[in-house]
């Protein structure tokens, strides 16, 4: 399949927001109409998108959902203060190139530089495996958690998410032939550079209504009565209401109500919550909070 061929079959995929946000509910990914406007215009701009909020929102969600909804593989990049170029573009097979150089030495032969530096030698990491995905459809490349990264990689990123191209010294550019489709995530625990923004749509999530949360945690947990489901939820936004150093996301809501159907609760109590709180508090400090404001407060029916 061509590049125009993939986008054509990208637009009838995804004709309009409201078919995206559908076939996004269809792999229980959940959204309201400004996300799907900023994931839908993303797709046919086509230009990077990227998604902040609050740890637990759901962004990297988004893309493992676009990935299932497009039906093409999710490639992704986890940064990390300190992540560089060689565990997110590349690295050269030292060993390999040493191998040869010494059979090549061993039956009397020598080895041009530019015979050990060509791609058979080149160990592919996740960004050249996104560019180099050859189709049907591009590859979403979740580039997870950017703000870990350091200033150095935000303009490592710049070529990659302006021209869907890469350079590399030994061998020149490498231009995708299906530039893959971008989602950056970003927790903001610190600002991002405007040079990255600039080349990006943004979109922030917010935490959802107590009411949307009960939709995705029950999505999640298959069986789970809405009873439950209703009051973790509400107890969950009255936790990121509190003085918590880590509000719960919507992740820890889906765990909490899984351990609670695990253990057979039909009806959350404070005795429950003090038992079960490690499951959705994950520091000893903000339990101590919940636990001083009072557990009967996150269980009140109003």
């Amino acid at each position: 399949m061509s590049p125009d061929e993939a986008a054509g079959e990208i637009r009838r995929l995804v004709p309009d927001v409201e078919t995206l946000a559908q076939r996004l509910a269809s792999v229980d990914y959940l959204v309201d109409e400004g996300l799907a406007t900023s994931m839908f215009l993303s797709l046919r701009l086509p230009q990077p998108l990227l998604l902040e909020g609050e740890a637990g929102v759901g962004k990297t969600e988004a893309a493992k959902a676009l990935a299932l909804v497009l039906d093409t593989p999710l490639v992704r990049l986890q940064c990390y203060e300190g992540i560089d170029a060689a565990e997110a573009l590349y690295e050269w097979n030292y060993p390999r190139q040493l191998l040869s150089i010494r059979l090549a030495e061993s039956q009397g032969e020598s080895l041009a530089e530019e015979d050990l530096f060509g791609s058979e030698y080149l160990i592919r990491r996740p960004l050249l495996r996104a560019l180099e995905h050859p189709g049907p459809r591009p590859a979403v490349l979740l580039v997870d958690e950017i703000d870990r990264a350091d200033d150095d990689f935000e303009a490592f990123l710049l070529e990659l998410l302006a021209e869907a191209a890469v350079t590399i010294p030994e061998l020149g550019t490498i231009r995708a032939t299906h530039p893959p489709i971008i989602v950056l995530t970003s927790n903001r625990t610190r600002d991002l550079h405007d040079a990255v923004k600039r080349r990006c749509l943004y979109h922030w999530i917010p935490y959802p209504t107590p009411e949307r949360e009960v939709e995705i945690v029950r999505r999640r947990v298959k069986g789970a009565s809405e009873t439950l489901a209703v009051q973790v939820a509400n107890a969950v936004s009255r936790m990121r209401d509190s003085d918590v150093q880590k509000p719960p996301g919507i992740a820890e809501a889906i765990d909490w109500l899984a351990a609670l159907e695990l253990l057979g609760v039909e009806t959350l109590d404070p005795n429950t919550v003090d038992r079960t709180l490690g499951t959705v508090l994950k520091y000893e400090e903000d339990q101590e909070v919940i636990r001083a404001g009072g557990l009967e407060q996150l269980v009140r029916s109003e």
